[in-house]
């Protein structure tokens, strides 16, 4: 099981309550996560259920079962649910699910050059080890 992040992946899903997510098809232009992830492992995630009223929204870190069909919501990051696991609404209701990239798990260089964001500290000092 690998950690896999990838562009343009992107399904639908009819999930309610805080179970795993079936994940349902790619729309025209995106990849399926069994083929831009792979099955059995791991990645971010985002799902939005925008017809909710609030929406609905939940981003963290879920597992792939072996088929890539289905996404267990392993570990919970930031939501609308103060940052706890979403009770999904809508019987029946389409949500989107994607690959992101979490804002706290992203390391980058600032307009100087200057490694920040999560772990950045740690980032710089294996930055200067490897030079």
């Amino acid at each position: 099981m690998a950690l896999v992040l990838n562009d343009r992946v992107k399904e639908t899903t009819a999930v309610t309550g805080t179970g795993p997510a079936t994940l349902t098809g790619a729309p025209v232009g995106f990849e399926t996560f069994a083929s831009g992830v792979g099955g059995s492992n791991t990645t971010y995630y985002a799902i939005v259920f925008e017809g909710a009223s609030p929406a609905e929204w939940e981003v963290g870190l879920g597992t792939l079962n072996g088929a890539g069909t289905i996404l267990t919501r392993t570990t919970v990051i930031t939501s609308s649910n103060s940052d706890a696991a979403v009770t999904f609404t809508g019987v029946g209701s389409d949500k989107s699910v994607f690959c992101t990239l979490p804002a706290s798990k992203a390391v980058y260089l600032d307009a100087s050059g200057v490694p920040v964001g999560a772990a950045s500290n740690g980032f710089a000092v294996a930055m200067a080890i490897a030079l």
